[in-house]
């Protein structure tokens, strides 16, 4: 005996085949969009924890472009003050070039005034020199190893500003010196006193050398900071370099943030449109 299904029986199987074909079909969009959104999801949060990362970063070389920007005017005030005060002693040296032969009683005294005043002004300018190369070095390291502590890149700064402070009064101190020299000339009989001062000023302010063995260093007050001078420009030229790569970084990471966002909104519009499709059918 034959069996012989019928019209409508096959048509209903027929469609409840199709449906679920299509079924399976929505289902699988909407896994691979759910995924997608996921993937983005992550992408978005990855790049916004580079972006403050970076905003950190860029905070802080600036504090640090505004501590060496600060230092830079520091001891560009210290060398004008320093030129200053070689040009005023010239001046003095010039006008007490008459009474040479009168001064030779007052050499000891003003021989021990220099010795004094020179071994002070010698470990002021090591300090400074040391500090400075120090806080140079580490700059750099940080720039490219953030591990480096902040404490010790903040205490060196301190360090540095106090110590170019110091010789800040120690110019005024110095300057102060050179007035009550003039004063003495202009005042007293024994103008020889005041020629020998000045002198030896003078050649502790620009022509002190110290010898090592084989090798012969000008560390003249004068020579020092103009070299600290140009130290502090290096470091902030350094810094500043330091910041604009941060910069540049950062703004890098925030287009990738961006294309980020752009990119999750648009997989979420998708999603949502994918499952509205399939609650409607």
């Amino acid at each position: 005996m034959s069996t012989q299904t019928s019209p409508q029986i096959l048509q209903r199987n027929l469609s409840s085949n199709g449906r679920y074909g299509i079924t399976e079909r929505k289902k699988a969009e909407i896994d691979s969009l759910t995924l997608q959104v996921q993937d983005a999801q992550y992408q978005v949060e990855l790049y916004q924890s580079i972006v403050n990362s970076m905003n950190e970063k860029v905070a802080y070389f600036q504090n640090l472009l505004t501590v060496a920007d600060n230092t830079r005017t520091q001891t560009f005030s210290n060398q004008n003050l320093v030129n200053q005060l070689v040009y005023n002693e010239n001046v003095l040296l010039k006008n007490s070039a008459i009474t040479f032969n009168e001064i030779e009683k007052a050499e000891a005294k003003t021989d021990v005034l220099a010795i004094n005043i020179k071994i002070t002004m010698d470990k002021l300018i090591y300090c400074v020199e040391v500090l400075n190369k120090l806080s140079i070095m580490v700059m750099r390291k940080k720039a490219v190893n953030p591990l480096i502590s902040d404490d010790l890149i903040n205490m060196l700064t301190t360090a540095g500003k106090d110590a170019n402070n110091v010789i800040s009064l120690a110019l005024v101190a110095l300057k102060s010196t050179f007035a009550a020299q003039a004063s003495n000339m202009e005042s007293k009989s024994a103008i020889e006193l005041g020629y020998i001062q000045t002198q030896d000023m003078l050649k502790l302010l620009t022509n002190v050398t110290v010898s090592t063995g084989t090798d012969t260093k000008n560390i003249s007050l004068h020579a020092l900071l103009n070299e600290a001078y140009e130290n502090a420009k290096n470091n902030y030229a350094v810094i500043e370099q330091a910041l604009t790569r941060a910069t540049r970084q950062l703004n890098q990471a925030q287009r990738d943030l961006n294309k980020a966002q752009v990119n999750l909104t648009s997989l979420q519009s998708g999603l949502a449109a994918a499952n509205a499709a399939a609650l409607a059918s």
